[in-house]
Formats: C-alpha cells, sequence, structure tokens
C-alpha cells in the first residue's frame, strides 16, 4: 500500500514516514501544500495523510483541489481541535480526522479502518479546463456544447482525464482501454487519438490532448 505524507514540520514528517515504513507501507514524503498536491494528482495512493497548516496551499486547500479530480482516502493528522475544523475537513471530503498529539498506533488503526472500506470510488464528473465528463450519464461536453463519442472514444477520453498531467504509454492505454497488448506494429492507439482530438481538440482554440514524443500521451492544460 502507497501512502503519501503531506506535513511540513520536519521531525514530524521523518516520524511519520519511518513509522509507516516500519509497519510495512511504502511511504513518502511532501514538505509543503502544493507539493503534496502536485505528487498526489500525479501519482496514486491508497492515502493520503495530511496537515492543514501547511506553507504554499494549506490543507483545505489541497483536499478541496484534490477532490476535483481524485477520490484517494484522506486522513487529516493536524494540531487543529475545534469541532468546526474537524466538521469543516469532513464537509471538504475527508474520510477521518485525527488530532496531534497522538498514538501512532492509533494511526495504524485508522489507516486499517480506511483500508477495509474497499476501493476508492471514482468521480463522477472530471473536468479539464473547459471539458466536462459525465461518467455515470456518459455525456462529454466542452464550452456546453455536447460532443458525441463511441464507446472506445470515451473510455479513452476519460481515461486520459482522470489521469490528469500523467503520461501514459501506448501499452499502458492499449492495456486498459481494449484489453489487449500492445504491438508495435498496431497503431490502434494513434489511429483512436487522432479521432478524439478531431472531436474534443480541433474545434476549439486549447488543446487538451497532448503528444509525448517516444512515449505516449497526456490530457492537460497548457498554456
Amino acid at each position: 500500500m502507497k501512502i503519501l505524507v503531506v506535513e511540513d514540520e520536519p521531525k514530524a514528517g521523518d516520524y511519520l514516514i519511518k513509522g509507516l515504513r516500519e509497519a510495512g507501507y511504502a511511504a513518502e514524503l511532501a514538505r509543503n501544500g502544493a507539493d503534496g498536491l502536485a505528487q498526489a494528482l500525479a501519482h496514486d495512493h491508497d492515502l493520503i495523510v495530511l496537515d492543514v497548516m501547511l506553507p504554499q496551499m494549506d490543507g483545505w486547500a489541497v483536499l478541496a483541489k484534490l477532490r476535483e479530480r481524485k477520490q484517494t482516502p484522506v486522513l487529516f493528522l493536524t494540531a487543529r481541535d475545534d469541532v468546526a475544523d474537524r466538521v469543516k475537513g469532513l464537509e471538504l471530503g475527508a474520510d477521518d480526522y485525527l488530532v496531534k498529539p497522538f498514538a501512532f498506533a492509533e494511526l495504524l488503526a485508522r489507516i486499517k479502518t480506511l483500508m477495509r472500506r474497499g476501493p476508492v470510488r471514482e468521480a463522477d464528473v472530471v473536468r479539464v479546463a473547459d471539458l466536462e465528463i459525465d461518467v455515470p450519464r456518459r455525456r462529454v461536453t466542452r464550452q456546453d456544447r455536447r460532443i458525441e463519442l463511441t464507446a472506445k472514444e470515451f473510455a479513452l477520453l476519460h481515461l486520459l482525464a482522470k489521469r490528469q498531467g500523467e503520461v501514459l504509454s501506448r501499452p499502458q492505454i492499449a492495456s486498459m482501454v481494449w484489453d489487449m497488448n500492445f504491438d508495435s506494429d498496431t497503431n490502434v492507439v494513434d489511429v483512436a487519438i487522432r479521432r478524439l482530438r478531431a472531436k474534443i481538440d480541433d474545434p476549439y482554440p486549447l488543446k487538451l490532448i497532448q503528444t509525448v514524443r517516444g512515449i505516449g500521451y497526456l490530457v492537460e492544460e497548457r498554456a
């Protein structure tokens, strides 16, 4: 299991990482809110342990931005013990709230409880700039205009958008969208990307589907 700890206090951060790794978790550390959000969006984690009072971007803002694109479980770990703070955290989408100082055994118990809740539910709506994907209704719009996609085009766009900012290789895309092993002589991914671009990008000045030469594709907003 992979856990991201976002904690700016050096001793606390190092203590958490050491304890989690000794407990068998793959733990990594971000020391400010901006870096924590970037790591949370760029990689898949089973859980995020998040402080509230952070430099560059506080924990509230990190969680609010994260919930726009991911439903990764979040456990707030903070010295702020007011009931109003706990309620705010839970209303923003936190899954648990533990007040400092804490017993490490309790933290581990809460982590195990969160992990037993099962797979993370994906967001019903994914947004990238002016693109909106309503997953349950399988509806795609840009600038409030409906875009008709085939089933595979929708699956491809949803995959790239929900992992916004992450480069996916052609073999990864072929495996996850077509359930096939990628053959270097097969251009199915490139053809599908061209067709998707014709609908998603060509009619609009802001291009969202990006090519990383020699690697694959990603969806992100670029100036």
